[in-house]
């Protein structure tokens, strides 16, 4: 039964993000049984991680500009059965080298999906309510990170790492077969192929306000790559504590999302990520001044939780608005520079870590924040600027 009404649209969407993310985030708790399973070190199980992320960034650009005349129900479609066929890959994986091509597929697949779902939730829905509808299909994702690390991390230990991997396949299965019966043929889109890509990536106000997802996201990163170490050092090295902080995280990140959305649609997105980087760039230090009383900590993990993850619903709303004529590729640009600052971010922190410590993290991330907000306030004069000359 084809879905034509924008509620149980977005729903739909979001319950693909949802796999999407699921698929993501599993490896994140089930590094240790890959790397037993497959007879390899930690740090080689890791790369499927990096893998993966290169990936992404790479072929979301790409994927957005080859598919861009094609209709979404069939490029949606096709992206999660690409996303399904790189699981069942991963699940039947017997070396390191066989998972890693098969996350490279799965990263195709996903690397298509979320941009195209922001992209359809953007045409199907009023300016005034495009914070909510976005932050509403971003919302499976976040959700997955709940869902995701600690229900991998469970299957794995008790069935076996690739059990995780058949268990993400099977959603991917009837998120399959429900997003081509549901999914409108006709839905409205801007369409944008590989001709427009160039002209793009040569606009650099357009790119300079892509790129303030790169450097929040590394400022963030800087902190959230050792949350494992700042837990520890904070509450201690019990295992079911740091599970329930890592839910707490996640937990928090839902009510950024919807909070992120909630905000853009009633001050704009550009007011909202000024709110977001100030409040980051006052949270964030105070990971340097732990252990902290686990009241305390649980309200500081939740708070920079909350807004850290605030920050996708305005900043593709924002970018949707600065570049209407190419939506899809902008947003997979802006999909690609997640990656682009997890990459930078992680590389960072490691430096940091060893150059001055753990407790040098927070402050350092809280610089790289002000940083972020630079970005931003000099992004949004240059598009301004560009919009009142034409």
């Amino acid at each position: 039964m084809t879905i034509r009404r924008e509620g149980p649209l977005l729903a739909l969407l979001a319950f693909g993000n949802f796999i999407i993310g699921m698929g993501a985030f599993v490896v994140i708790g089930i590094v240790t049984p890959i790397a037993e399973g497959l007879g390899v070190s930690k740090a080689s199980a890791g790369i499927v991680l990096t893998t993966y992320a290169i990936a992404y960034a790479l072929l979301s650009p790409i994927g957005a500009a080859i598919t861009g005349n094609i209709a979404r129900r069939t490029v949606l479609v096709s992206a999660l059965t690409l996303f399904l066929l790189g699981t069942i890959g991963s699940a039947l994986s017997s070396s390191i080298a066989m998972l890693s091509a098969s996350r490279i597929v799965v990263a195709l697949g996903a690397a298509m999906f979320t941009p195209i779902a922001a992209g359809v939730a953007v045409a199907v829905t009023a300016p005034e309510r495009r914070g909510k509808a976005l932050a509403t299909v971003f919302g499976g994702i976040t959700l997955a990170q709940v869902v995701g690390v600690p229900a991998g991390a469970w299957m794995a230990y008790r069935f076996g790492w690739a059990s995780t991997f058949w268990a993400v396949a099977g959603l991917a299965g009837l998120g399959v077969a429900i997003l081509y019966f549901a999914i409108p043929r006709d839905v409205r889109f801007q369409a944008a192929g590989v001709r427009e890509i160039l002209p793009v990536m040569k606009d650099w106000r357009i790119m300079f306000a892509v790129t303030f997802t790169a450097t929040l996201i590394t400022a963030i990163y800087i902190v959230f790559t050792f949350f494992g170490p700042l837990i520890e050092a904070s509450i201690g090295t019990n295992p079911e504590v740091r599970t329930g902080f890592l839910v707490l995280f996640g937990l928090g990140a839902v009510a950024g999302n919807y909070a992120g959305g909630f905000l853009t649609d009633r001050i704009g997105g550009k007011n909202t990520l000024i709110i977001i980087c100030i409040a980051q760039a006052a949270i964030m230090p105070l990971f340097s001044i732990i252990p902290l009383a686990p009241l305390a900590f649980a309200v500081l993990v939740g708070g920079w939780s909350a807004f850290g993850w605030s920050f996708m619903a305005p900043q593709q709303s924002r970018l949707a608005a600065i570049a209407p004529q190419a939506i899809s590729l902008v947003l997979a640009l802006n999909a690609a520079m997640i990656y682009v600052g997890i990459a930078l971010g992680s590389a960072a922190a490691s430096f940091i870590l060893d150059w001055k410590g753990l407790a040098a993290l927070g402050v350092s991330g809280g610089l790289a924040v002000l940083l972020a907000l630079a970005h931003l306030l000099a992004s949004g004069r240059a598009t301004t600027s560009h919009h009142a000359r034409t």
